[in-house]
């Protein structure tokens, strides 16, 4: 199960067509979906979070929480939507495509993918292109 909520006013549109795409992005990584959430909200709402459970005292767009088992895929993906809104201007893409990349980076997290060091991030960033594409 797939779920989006919101903290603030957000609204994900194509909730059906995003469920079916991360679903197929699991599926291709074989693995099997459990409960997955997306919860979006503001930077001062992920700030605090990436402070008490990371202790990063930073802003960032996602943070994950994986509870995988095994190959059954599930996890709390929390999404700063103002981030993603500021990282999309910045990288001169639609706030649409910003947040899919986000969606499937933190899914990707939960399918093994690693992003600590020059080459996870390249292996992180092919996958995260290669599903965007697929969209």
């Amino acid at each position: 199960m797939i779920e989006f909520n919101a903290i603030h006013e957000f609204e994900i549109e194509n909730s059906e067509d995003i469920s079916s795409w991360l679903q197929d992005v699991i599926e291709e990584e074989d693995k099997e979906l459990g409960e997955l959430t997306y919860i979006f909200c503001d930077d001062e709402y992920l700030h605090k979070m990436n402070v008490e459970f990371l202790d990063h005292d930073t802003l960032t767009d996602v943070i994950s929480f994986d509870y995988t088992e095994g190959v059954i895929v599930s996890g709390d993906v929390y999404i700063s939507t103002e981030r993603v809104a500021e990282n999309a201007t910045e990288f001169k893409v639609s706030f649409k495509d910003e947040l899919h990349r986000v969606m499937v980076h933190g899914l990707l997290h939960y399918c093994g993918y690693k992003d600590k060091d020059d080459d996870e991030v390249v292996e992180m960033r092919a996958k995260e292109n290669y599903y965007l594409n697929k969209r």
